[in-house]
């Protein structure tokens, strides 16, 4: 028993560095966005117009 509480604080500590990994990469990633900036949609030019 006492193997597996180890094994499990192991694996919830990597789960944690992994989530901290992931976002930090999205925080630094990502394109910092302004107020006023125009806000870029990019659509499929050949994609149906429903309105």
């Amino acid at each position: 028993m006492k193997r597996f509480g180890m094994f499990m604080f192991y694996v919830v500590g990597a789960l944690a560095c992994g989530y901290l990994a992931l976002y930090a990469y999205a925080m630094l990633a990502t394109p910092k966005l302004t107020p006023g900036d125009p806000i870029r949609i990019f659509r499929n030019p050949d994609a149906p117009k429903y309105s």
